[in-house]
């Protein structure tokens, strides 16, 4: 249940944001524009891949796009088609791979 909770939080925050992203004023903090700009940017300052991505209701795409040295971002993608980097970091670790490797798979 615990799983499904936090799970619900992250959506209603992610369907939050991207609705409140058609609000924002040009000074806001968050950088739009189209999702191939974007994505290309990614690739060529961070070398940023995509590695996964999500569908949140009828709101919205959340993709997370990760480098070899860790870094990584959240784009949203709302249903207008813009998109915006709604978050940033370092560090990330793939526990996916970690998991099937500990559980032999």
């Amino acid at each position: 249940m615990a799983h499904k909770f936090s799970f619900r939080w992250i959506r209603m925050a992610v369907i939050g944001t991207a609705l409140a992203l058609s609000t924002l004023s040009a000074q806001a903090q968050f950088i739009c524009g189209g999702h191939s700009d974007l994505v290309a940017g990614l690739a060529q300052a961070f070398q940023q891949k995509q590695i996964g991505y999500g569908v949140v209701g009828q709101a919205a795409i959340v993709e997370i796009y990760v480098s070899a040295s860790g870094t990584w971002t959240m784009l949203v993608t709302d249903v207008q088609g813009r998109s915006c980097i709604f978050a940033t970091g370092d560090g990330w670790e793939n526990t996916v791979s970690v998991t099937a490797t500990a559980q032999g798979i």
